[in-house]
């Protein structure tokens, strides 16, 4: 891999004044924040509508967009939506996502917007050339005159036309916003990496759409689910509940609908992180009814067969194999004839005695991280361990100092000098920020990806420091 750096920070965190982040010109601020600073890469989280805790990782479409992310001054300026309108849109805070009035709120006036349109054709042509994005729009419409109820408890089957063209308008701004963003970034030396969750949600038009490529029954219930077994972080493992891949129905396709998920993301990006990879070599299966992940099971995944179908389609881009948790030698050799960059992650490297996650381990064909979403900020790991490993990190960092709190810019440079090909950095992690400005944490239902930055949090980063850290070590 070729020396890089880059940042990762989902585009719910960018600043703004409706609530949530979003595809308006501080995502071209940041864009050219990162080429000041000598990145080449933004890593960003799933795209796709998130649950009703405000994750992006289970979703109604593995497909679709998340409707937040429409800008609305560009809605304003196109005449689609009214002055006072976006002024009683304006945010109550500039810190954190305000989902419940992000819930309460945006489609009703998304929708107002969409009946305002001159272009209902080229948006029916859209959508009717996207049949997933088609396949989202009429089950969200259809979920609306079912009261909200999962797609297997309805009843009725005719739609609301004017919602379901709300619902068209959306996808169609959503994807056409991101466009010129990606183009501007790519413009300015940037490149884009998405995230692609592994499982999608029982309650999903992926699921309603293709049935039989999933291991559910007649009825409708699954016969497994989808978690991970008991480890040093969870004595109970994790139980996600999502259905299962019926990876023989897929298999007879020629994994068809992996490849159209694929394929879709690298239109979207110029990259893609795969999350739960090593599911592709085997994934805990926990029967359905179970409490918690505990009772569950290894079977074996597709293995090559998947893996050369996305190595078909991504062709020279990249491909980030999450390869994090319960790891065996069967998966690291999956990620070693894939021939995609597996991940490393410091803060994994101090649990103590030695690990692959130690920077002196890494190879240069993997993505060194300083923590992903899923982790407590640096400064906020730093923070939490024992005295005694506090001391062994900065010391293996090179620092030795007494404070140890002005140890942290020695664990970045850490970082950047390894021999990993790509380095990322999450926002937090740039502004030298603690654990109250954690994304997310697994197991907890409440308070997770609220965290937002402000354009004046960002203005105060040291550009030249993460310069001459990039032009040091040939990043």
């Amino acid at each position: 891999m070729e020396r890089k750096s880059g940042v990762l920070m989902h585009i719910s965190t960018l600043w703004g004044d409706y609530s949530c982040g979003s595809f308006g010109k501080a995502a071209n601020e940041f864009v050219d924040f990162l080429s000041d600073c000598g990145f080449t890469y933004w890593q960003v989280l799933p795209f796709c509508p998130a649950d009703d805790y405000n994750s992006p990782y289970k979703s109604y479409s593995t497909f679709a967009g998340n409707p937040y992310f429409v800008d609305l001054e560009q809605l304003l300026q196109e005449g689609l939506i009214f002055e006072n309108e976006l002024t009683t849109a304006k945010q109550n805070t500039p810190y954190l996502c305000e989902f419940e009035r992000l819930r309460e709120e945006r489609l009703e006036l998304l929708f107002k917007a969409s009946q305002r349109v001159k272009n209902a054709e080229e948006i029916e042509k859209f959508i009717s050339g996207s049949p997933y994005i088609l396949d989202f729009c009429e089950f969200m419409a259809l979920k609306t005159a079912n009261g909200q109820k999962p797609w297997w408890e309805w009843d009725c089957d005719k739609t609301d036309e004017t919602i379901l063209f709300g619902w068209k308008f959306v996808q169609f701004k959503f994807f056409e916003q991101w466009s010129k963003i990606k183009a501007y970034a790519n413009q300015k030396g940037i490149k884009i990496i998405g995230d692609i969750p592994f499982y999608v949600a029982m309650d999903s038009s992926d699921v309603r759409k293709n049935t039989d490529q999933f291991m559910i029954d007649e009825k409708n219930i699954p016969y497994a689910v989808a978690g991970v077994p008991p480890d040093y972080f969870c004595e109970d493992g994790q139980l996600w509940g999502n259905p299962l891949y019926n990876w023989e129905e897929m298999r007879k396709t020629g994994y068809r609908w992996w490849s159209d998920r694929m394929s879709a993301m690298l239109k979207l990006f110029d990259g893609v992180r795969v999350d739960h990879f090593r599911a592709i070599e085997s994934f805990w299966s926990v029967p359905y009814g179970e409490e918690t992940a505990r009772n569950g099971k290894w079977v074996k995944g597709p293995g090559m067969e998947l893996i050369s179908k996305i190595k078909e389609l991504a062709k020279n881009k990249l491909i980030i194999a999450e390869d994090l948790g319960d790891i065996t030698d069967e998966v690291n050799a999956l990620v070693d004839e894939s021939g995609f960059p597996g991940m490393r992650v410091v803060q994994f490297g101090f649990l103590g005695g030695e690990s692959t996650h130690k920077p002196h381990n890494y190879k240069n064909n993997c993505v060194a991280y300083s923590g992903t979403h899923d982790n407590n900020t640096l400064l906020g790991y730093l923070w939490e361990l024992s005295e005694d490993l506090r001391r062994e990190m900065l010391e293996y960092c090179g620092y030795t100092d007494n404070d140890w709190n002005k140890g942290f810019d020695s664990m970045l440079r850490t970082l950047w000098q390894s021999a990993a090909g790509l380095v990322i950095v999450p926002i937090q992690d740039l502004l030298g920020y603690g654990a109250d400005t954690r994304l997310n944490t697994p197991g907890r239902a409440d308070g997770n990806w609220q965290f937002r930055i402000t354009r004046d949090q960002l203005e105060k980063i040291d550009k030249e420091k993460f310069r001459r850290l990039n032009s040091l070590y040939y990043r």
